[in-house]
């Protein structure tokens, strides 16, 4: 859509646009091309053309002459085009699928009226322009399905590329990347000390992959960059949503008031912040003991913060509109990102340490905001049994992933679901340091009374029959069987046994 961009910046795009020897996949001259079906086609065909030729955009530029690449300005003027009564950029979006990112800009060169049409390349699947995918080929533009070699080679290139290393922002000046990111806050995070110069600092990232230089010149900002160090979010396009919301209800529902809060910054920049929030947020109390006072919160701190980073680092960014979400209510806790997981939730305890944004994470550890050792969920898992809590839930919505975390209840409260789940992920725990579990295991995790064994032995054996966990020897006595995870027998067949 029309956005403001420096016209000097736009206008030495142009020159270097124009001093190609031809035309390519994703450059294209027009002097006062109108008709809004033509441009739709273009829209289309440069896009997938972008991505096939490994460009972070597509170009049409009018203005310049076709064959001579000569500046001779244009009447062309996107802000009045229409087609049928509609304005031109919101027809051109409504008719191209996948929804797609494109930008007019207007600007002088050699005092001449110059309009650039910035489209950002295709990323997950060939953009279609009224339900048909064009590409361009040899100066001329075809419909892709016209070319099956080029499709496979375009789906190949979906295959590989990450979006971590996608451009969020192309073709800047150290100023205007040192105005979007807050290069201090990488170095502080990594306790080094910050080059004395600009150009040293803004090389130092680029070496960690946070910004690369670009095609025209000047540096491209990568969605690495911006997730991480963005001053604000919203100056980049696809990543405004990617702020991390902290809802918190005064009642059990969704429908009970309500505060929130945003954190529209960089991850690097507002983790602190967020944790020092639902810190604030999270239900506590006061306790004395003797002349000491201390805070007891109802959900383990820790745990939060692992598992806000775990929505964080996890979440799929290819989820267009949706982004991470704390939502605290008055006796539980709600963590969602966009994405399943994945791992099957039942694995999420001895699942070694998997992430769809590999880089993310490992910036995230250096930061040292994560292990990236797998053993979060273990740590959040241990925490909540230390304080004798429900069992964490771990859910897939429609294609995202939920995390629940429970105020203390007592036994007669807890449903058959989640008296079989404290035991299935007490057994994971035990046997990954291990151990098994046993009665007095269980009883411990509960604060069972030891008179009160025969009501840790029902749940073991529902548990058993449920098929979350196993004995470990079916021979042994009674008062001596210990239990495994299910997966940790060998004569059962894996699956989902998650919550």
């Amino acid at each position: 859509m029309t956005a403001d961009r420096n016209p000097d910046r736009i206008a030495s795009l142009v020159r270097e646009l124009s001093r190609l020897p031809q035309e390519t996949e994703w450059v294209e001259f027009k002097e006062n091309q109108s008709d809004p079906q033509v441009i739709g086609k273009y829209l289309s065909a440069l896009a997938n053309g972008a991505a096939l030729c490994g460009k972070p955009a597509g170009y049409l530029v009018w203005g310049v002459q076709n064959g001579t690449h000569r500046i001779v300005g244009t009447r062309f003027s996107p802000s009045k085009a229409r087609k049928g009564g509609e304005p031109l950029e919101i027809w051109l979006l409504r008719m191209s699928t996948p929804r797609l990112d494109f930008r007019f800009h207007e600007t002088t060169v050699q005092e001449r009226r110059v309009v650039v049409l910035q489209i950002g390349a295709a990323r997950t699947q060939p953009v279609a322009f009224s339900g048909k995918e064009f590409l361009r080929i040899g100066g001329v533009t075809n419909r892709l399905r016209d070319h099956p070699e080029k499709e496979r080679e375009l789906w190949r290139v979906f295959d590989r590329t990450l979006f971590e290393s996608r451009v969020a922002a192309e073709g800047l000046g150290d100023a205007e990347v040192v105005r979007l990111l807050d290069c201090p806050a990488f170095f502080d995070r990594l306790r080094i000390p910050a080059p004395a110069s600009r150009r040293a600092a803004l090389s130092a990232l680029a070496r960690d992959g946070l910004i690369r230089p670009g095609a025209a010149g000047g540096w491209d900002i990568v969605n690495l960059g911006g997730v991480l160090l963005a001053r604000r979010l919203l100056d980049f396009p696809g990543l405004g949503r990617k702020a991390l919301r902290v809802v918190r209800y005064d009642g059990a529902g969704r429908t009970a008031d309500a505060r929130e809060w945003e954190f529209p910054s960089g991850y690097a920049i507002s983790f602190g912040r967020i944790n020092d929030q639902l810190d604030a947020l999270l239900p506590s109390r006061e306790v004395i003991e003797r002349a000491r006072r201390r805070i007891e919160w109802m959900f383990p701190p820790g745990a939060v913060r692992e598992l806000v980073a775990n929505a964080l680092i996890h979440q799929d960014f290819e989820v267009r509109g949706a982004g991470p979400m704390v939502e605290i209510f008055d006796r539980r806790i709600e963590i969602t990102n966009p994405g399943e997981p994945l791992v099957a939730t039942d694995r999420f305890v001895d699942a070694p340490p998997k992430s769809r944004n590999e880089a993310l994470a490992s910036l995230m550890r250096r930061f040292d905001f994560c292990e990236e050792r797998g053993i979060g969920i273990d740590k959040v898992v241990e925490q909540v049994e230390a304080r004798q809590l429900p069992p964490p839930a771990f859910q897939t919505p429609a294609g995202f992933t939920k995390v629940t975390l429970y105020a203390h209840k007592e036994l007669s409260e807890m449903t058959s679901t989640e008296r079989s789940w404290t035991c299935y992920l007490h057994a994971c725990l035990r046997y990954l340091s291990g151990d098994f579990l046993s009665n007095a295991s269980l009883r411990k995790r509960l604060g069972i009374a030891d008179g009160n064994a025969s009501q840790a032995s029902r749940m073991i054996r529902d548990a058993v029959k449920t098929g979350a966990i196993a004995p470990f020897d079916q021979n042994a006595a009674r008062k001596l069987m210990k239990y495994i995870p299910w997966w940790a027998a060998p004569d059962l067949e894996n699956g989902d046994r998650s919550s």
